[in-house]
């Protein structure tokens, strides 16, 4: 008998119950198996009787599946990812997974040993968001059997599936946007040197800007941390040879640096400066901030992830798969609109 004098309910005592075959039950507490509607119901309502719960982790010994996903991510201060866990745990329960959390910093040695920590778990399948992983690694999981997703992310490595915004684009389109808008002395503050969304914003932005025989006025990096940034913001704003626009890395730094050059220097957003971010974060179309920006989808994001995923661990799909989401430009009251007050050069 269990602790507390419980006897455990069987699910040979529930098919009893309901009146149907021990198999039936199975079915009915099996994710993607099939069972009538009307078998359901009879075995939900003999289990909810009896005060039956299927043991997972059992049926995971006899299947080999745990229906667990293991998402790593290095912080959830950026309110992007927030929703993206959000999104991305919906998206896993509709399919019958459920997604177990572990905390990382950037760096890919630590990241490489909590994704060993996660295989302990029996995992189906990894998602790394924000995050990067040795291809040694990848490689060894996919020798396990365990699929990887990298998500707002990618690498070099053809042989990893990824998923992430047109980071490049989005960056080039901020520069035409700013271009338009009469802007000559451009600063940049940037994220996380070793992160390929960092990268490739800094790459499509100051591309842009070449093409019109224009290098950054100024340069710092935030490391998509928000003291950090606030921390860039003064050095760069701080004197009179200051940028009369500024491109920050993503909009979790652009809020911080918003109320630096507000608050700390008394500059006025967008007469002496404009700002731009990178994710569209809500935060980013409160009055407050009124934030021109690219648009990060999460949930088409978040889509591509899921299917990448359950394609690789339930069709036995084991060819890497890249997507990339358009990252539209939006634009709000942070930044000087050019002359006919929209932006055609948004391509």
């Amino acid at each position: 008998m269990p602790p507390g004098g419980l006897e455990k309910i069987t699910s040979a005592e529930v098919a009893k119950r309901a009146g149907v075959s021990q198999s039936a039950v199975s079915r009915v507490f099996t994710p993607g198996a099939s069972a009538s509607p009307e078998m359901t119901q009879r075995v939900r309502r003999a289990a909810d009787e009896l005060g039956y719960r299927p043991n997972i982790l059992a049926r995971s010994l006899i299947t080999g599946r745990s229906r667990i996903i293991g998402l790593v991510i290095s912080y959830l201060e950026n309110n992007f990812y927030p929703e993206v866990l959000e999104k991305l745990s919906a998206a896993l329960q509709q399919r019958g997974y459920h997604v177990l959390v572990f905390m990382a910093p950037q760096s890919i040695d630590n990241i490489d040993h909590v994704v060993q920590e996660i295989l302990d778990y029996q995992v189906d399948g990894i998602v790394t968001a924000s995050v990067a992983m040795s291809s040694d690694l990848a490689m060894r999981c996919r020798a396990a059997g365990i699929p990887v997703v990298l998500f707002n992310r990618a690498q070099d490595d053809p042989r990893l599936s990824a998923v992430e915004s047109d980071n490049r684009s989005g960056g080039a389109a901020l520069a035409r946007f700013l271009l338009a808008g009469g802007h000559s002395r451009f600063g940049y503050i940037a994220g996380w040197e070793g992160a390929s969304t960092q990268r490739d914003r800094e790459a499509g932005f100051v591309d842009v800007l070449a093409q019109s025989g224009i290098t950054l006025h100024a340069r710092a990096v935030g490391n998509f941390r928000h003291d950090e940034a606030a921390e860039a913001a003064r050095t760069m704003f701080t004197g009179p040879d200051r940028p009369d626009a500024v491109f920050v890395a993503n909009d979790h730094m652009a809020f911080a640096v918003m109320d630096v050059l507000r608050f700390e220097l008394g500059l006025r957003i967008p007469e002496d400066v404009s700002v731009v971010g990178f994710d569209d974060v809500p935060m980013a179309a409160w009055p407050s901030y009124n934030l021109t920006t690219v648009r990060q989808s999460a949930e088409a994001m978040v889509t591509q992830t899921v299917d990448i995923l359950i394609d690789h661990i339930e069709q036995d799909d084991s060819a890497p798969r890249r997507a990339t989401v358009p990252a539209p430009l939006i634009q709000r009251g942070s930044a000087r609109l050019p002359d006919n007050g929209s932006n055609p050069y948004d391509t």
